[in-house]
C-alpha cells in the first residue's frame, strides 16, 4: 500500500467509524454488529502504526487510551475555574437574591442541577480537542488530556473549526456504570468505590489512559470559559444562547435547566431538582443559581474568590425510607460486639444499600430502633450509611425490641459492659476468642500496619480453618508449598504471599505499633510513639507518665498501651515476632520542628501529592495532620473538589492553602 492509499484509507475508516460510533452512543441505533465495528477498528489501528505520519490527535483510536505516563504535567489555567459561594437553606438563597435585586431588577437566573463530579477545562483549536485539565486549586490542575480523550461525550473535533475555545464540563460516573464496575471488583474480590464521585476522580488521575477508558467516564459541559463562539467573533450575550451554541458545536451540555426569574419559581425549580435525584442517571448534589445575561454578571461583580452573580444550593444528605429486617452482630479485633441494620435492600446516594452499623446497645434504645421497623436511611459524608431515626407511627405491632446477645456469637463465652474508653461497648474478653483472632490478624497485615498484600478476610480464615496458623508471629513461619494448597491460592499467589510477609519484616516500629492491635492506638498515636521511644524494647518498659508524655497519647491512650504490654500473652507474642526477626525499631527520622505545633487537615484531590503523602510530610516536619476542621485548626490544605471541610474552613477563618503553600512551608 502506498502512502498515498494509506492516507486515504485511514481517512475513509476515520469517517465511517465516528459515524457508527454516534449512531451507537448518541442516537442508540447501531447500524453494524459490535464484530463489523471493531475490524474496522483494528484496521485503522494498525494502519496508524504502520504510517505514523498521519497521526491525529482525534483520532477514533484515541478514545480507548494509550502508553502509560510517569506522571502528571502542571497546567495553569488562562481564566481561572473558579468556585461558587453555596447556600444550605431557601433563607439563605432568598437573601442572595434580595441582595441580588437590590442592584438590578428582574434578573433572570439560569436554575441548573450541580453535578456531583470532577471540574475540568477543555481547549480546542482550530476545532480540535488538544488539551484537557483539571481545576486543580482553579489556577494549576493536572494535564489529563490523554484521559480526557477516552471519554466519548468530549468531542475530539467540533462541527466548526473555530479558532480557539476553551470551555468548562463536570467529569461523573453514571450511575450504572458504577454499579457495574463495583460487581466486577467485588467479583475479583477488589474493594468497591464508595460512591460515583470518588470513582470519577480516580478513574480521571489514572496515569494509564486505558485503565480510564475501561471506567467509561461521561462529562456535561455547563460554562464558557474562554475564545469565540462563533467564526466571525461576535460574542453570545447570555448563558443560555452560550449553552445553545455549544449544544450545536457537539457538547453535552447540562439537562433540567431552567430560566427563571421569580423567587418561588427558582425555589420550585431546585425542590424539583431535588425530587428527581434517585431517578437521575448521574448524582448532583444541588443545584445553581447564575444570571444569565453576561452585562448583568458584570454589573454585579466579584467578591475576593467567588462571583456575586451566582451561588449553589446544596441539598441536605439524601435519604431514603426502608425496612430493617433483622439486627446481627459482629466481633471486632478488640472484642466490641457490634449490632448491624440487615435492610431491605434500597438505593441511596450512589448505590444499593442492604447493611447500615447500629454502633451499639445505647444508639439502639436512644433512636427507638425495632426489628421490623420502617427507618430513614441516609450516607454520612455521601458514604457511609447509617440509620437517621425509625418511623413508630409505621409500626404494625410485629416489630421486636433488640437485646445484645450474653453470650459471644463467635465464642460462647460471657460478654460484659464496657463503660470505658469506646463509650458503652459490650465486649468479649475471651483471649482465645476465634472472631477476635481472625480479625487481629486481618489488622496486622492491613494497609495501614504491616501492609501485607493479599492477606485478606479469605486466606486469613483459611489459614485458621486449617491450622497454618494461630496468631501473627505465626505469619512469618508460613512455607509457600503449605499456602498453595489452600482454596484459589495456587504456587504463584503463595510465592506472592510469601513475599509479601518476609518483607513485612522490615515495616518498622511505627506499623508495628499500630499492626499489634493495641486499643486506642491509631496511625497518628503509633507514629507518635515510635518517634518518641524508638525501640519496641524501649516501650516495654515505659510507664504510663511516659506514655501520657507523647504528643497526640491522652491518659486513655496511655492505659491501652500500659495495659497491652503489661500483659503476659501479648510479651509472649512479641518475643515471638522477635525471633521472627521482625524489626522493632522505628524507620523514620525523627521528626523535624518546621512544623512544630501547627495542625493540618486536607481535603480535596491535591495536584501532585496523595492525602497520605502530604500527611506523611507533614509529620515528618513536625506537624500534625487531623481528620476535621476546627478552632484548633492551623491550615486547611484544599485541592481539586474540596468539600464541607473547605466550607467549615471559611466559616471559622481558617487559613486555606494549597499544595504549592504546603511545599513551601515544608
Amino acid at each position: 500500500m502506498t502512502n498515498e492509499q494509506a492516507k486515504a484509507r485511514i481517512e475513509a475508516l476515520r469517517a465511517e467509524l465516528r459515524y457508527h460510533s454516534k449512531r451507537y452512543y448518541e442516537e442508540d441505533a447501531p447500524e453494524i454488529s459490535d464484530f463489523e465495528y471493531d475490524a474496522l477498528f483494528r484496521e485503522l489501528c494498525d494502519l496508524e502504526k504502520d504510517f505514523p505520519e498521519y497521526d491525529d490527535p482525534a483520532s477514533p483510536t484515541k478514545r480507548v487510551g494509550g502508553a502509560a505516563l510517569d506522571k502528571f504535567e502542571k497546567f495553569t489555567h488562562r481564566v481561572p475555574l473558579g468556585s461558587l459561594s453555596d447556600v444550605f437553606s431557601f433563607d439563605e438563597l432568598d437573601d442572595f437574591l434580595v441582595k441580588s435585586e437590590e442592584r438590578i431588577e428582574n434578573i433572570a437566573y439560569s436554575v441548573e442541577p450541580k453535578i456531583d463530579g470532577l471540574s475540568v477545562a477543555l481547549t480546542y483549536e482550530n476545532g480540535v480537542f488538544v488539551r484537557g485539565a483539571t481545576r486543580g486549586d482553579g489556577n494549576v490542575g493536572e494535564d489529563v488530556t490523554e484521559n480526557l480523550r477516552t471519554i466519548r461525550d468530549i468531542p475530539l473535533t467540533l462541527t466548526e473549526p473555530l479558532p480557539y475555545l476553551c470551555v468548562r464540563g463536570e467529569v461523573y460516573m453514571p450511575r450504572a456504570v458504577f454499579a457495574e464496575i463495583n460487581r466486577d471488583r467485588e467479583e475479583m474480590g477488589l474493594a468497591r468505590f464508595a460512591n460515583p464521585r470518588n470513582a470519577a476522580a480516580g478513574s480521571l488521575r489514572q496515569l494509564d489512559s486505558r485503565i480510564t477508558a475501561s471506567r467509561r467516564l461521561s462529562i456535561f459541559i455547563f460554562n464558557l470559559q474562554e475564545g469565540s463562539l462563533y467564526a466571525d467573533g461576535r460574542e453570545a450575550k447570555s448563558h443560555t444562547e452560550t449553552l445553545a451554541r455549544l449544544s450545536e458545536l457537539g457538547f453535552v451540555t447540562l439537562p433540567h435547566k431552567a430560566l427563571l426569574s421569580d423567587k418561588e419559581a427558582i425555589k420550585a425549580h431546585i425542590t424539583r431538582l431535588g425530587e428527581l435525584r434517585p431517578s437521575l442517571p448521574f448524582d448532583i448534589d444541588g443545584a445553581v443559581v447564575k444570571a444569565d445575561l453576561f452585562d448583568v454578571r458584570r454589573t454585579l461583580g466579584e467578591l475576593t474568590s467567588t462571583p456575586r452573580w451566582a451561588v449553589a444550593y446544596k441539598y441536605p444528605p439524601e435519604q431514603v425510607e426502608t425496612t430493617l429486617e433483622g439486627i446481627t452482630v459482629q466481633v471486632g479485633r478488640t472484642g466490641v460486639l457490634t449490632p448491624t441494620a440487615e435492610l431491605t435492600p434500597v438505593y441511596l446516594a450512589g448505590s444499593t444499600v442492604a447493611r447500615a452499623t447500629l454502633h451499639n446497645l445505647d444508639f439502639i434504645t436512644a433512636k427507638d430502633i425495632r426489628i421490623g421497623d420502617r427507618v430513614i436511611l441516609q450516607k454520612a459524608g455521601d458514604i457511609i450509611p447509617e440509620i437517621v431515626r425509625s418511623l413508630p407511627e409505621r409500626r404494625t405491632g410485629g416489630e421486636t425490641v433488640f437485646e445484645m446477645p450474653k453470650l459471644c456469637p463467635s465464642c460462647g463465652h460471657p460478654v460484659v459492659r464496657d463503660d470505658a474508653g469506646e463509650g458503652a461497648a459490650v465486649r468479649c474478653i475471651y483471649a482465645g476468642c476465634p472472631a477476635q483472632r481472625a480479625r487481629g490478624i486481618i489488622h496486622f497485615a492491613s494497609k495501614g500496619a504491616m501492609n501485607i498484600d493479599g492477606l485478606g478476610v479469605q486466606v486469613v480464615s483459611a489459614l485458621l480453618e486449617n491450622g497454618l496458623i494461630k496468631d501473627a508471629s505465626d505469619l512469618y513461619s508460613l512455607r509457600a508449598e503449605d499456602v498453595a494448597t489452600l482454596e484459589r491460592m495456587g504456587e504463584k499467589s503463595a510465592e506472592n504471599l510469601i513475599r509479601a510477609i518476609d518483607a513485612s519484616r522490615k515495616a518498622g516500629l511505627e506499623r508495628l505499633l499500630f499492626a499489634l492491635g493495641i486499643r486506642q492506638v491509631g496511625e497518628s498515636a503509633a507514629e507518635a510513639v515510635a518517634a518518641r521511644f524508638r525501640t519496641l524494647d524501649a516501650c516495654l518498659s515505659a510507664s504510663f507518665d511516659d506514655f501520657a508524655a507523647v504528643p497526640d497519647v491522652g491518659p486513655i491512650t496511655a492505659s491501652g498501651l500500659c495495659e497491652f504490654f503489661a500483659d503476659g500473652e501479648n510479651r509472649a507474642l512479641i518475643e515471638r515476632l522477635r525471633d521472627a526477626d521482625v524489626l522493632f525499631d522505628a524507620v523514620k527520622e525523627a521528626p523535624a520542628d518546621t512544623l512544630a505545633g501547627l495542625t493540618f487537615v486536607l481535603t480535596g484531590t491535591l495536584p501532585t501529592l496523595s492525602r497520605d503523602e502530604a500527611s506523611e510530610k507533614i509529620k515528618a516536619a513536625g506537624g500534625k495532620v487531623s481528620g476535621s476542621v476546627s478552632k484548633k485548626t492551623s491550615y486547611v490544605v484544599a485541592g481539586e473538589a474540596a468539600g464541607s471541610k473547605l466550607t467549615k474552613a471559611n466559616e471559622l477563618g481558617i487559613p486555606v492553602i494549597d499544595e504549592d503553600t504546603l511545599l513551601s512551608m515544608l
